[in-house]
């Protein structure tokens, strides 16, 4: 059976001020969405081999894709809002 591989991210905030909401219960199986602020667009690139860090001035998010996973071609759809 194969194993799914599992990808982690990463969100770090310059500053708790930055932090807007994030809701967090006692329920396991409840979601959690935290968000925040980053201000400005500062520079989205590839760390390392396989990790995508979009980078705010007041924040940075990292999640491990490759690049290959994120060309034109495998974009998912626009979700309307």
């Amino acid at each position: 059976m194969k194993t799914k591989k599992k990808r982690f991210f990463s969100v770090e905030l310059k500053s708790k001020r930055n932090l807007k909401n994030t809701p967090v219960t006692k329920d396991p199986n409840d979601n959690v969405l935290p968000e925040g602020n980053t201000v400005e667009l500062v520079q989205p690139r590839f760390a390392e081999d396989a990790v995508l860090e979009i980078i705010g001035k007041n924040s940075t998010l990292r999640i491990n894709v490759e690049e290959d996973k994120i060309k034109p071609e495998n974009k998912l759809p626009k979700v309307k809002a």
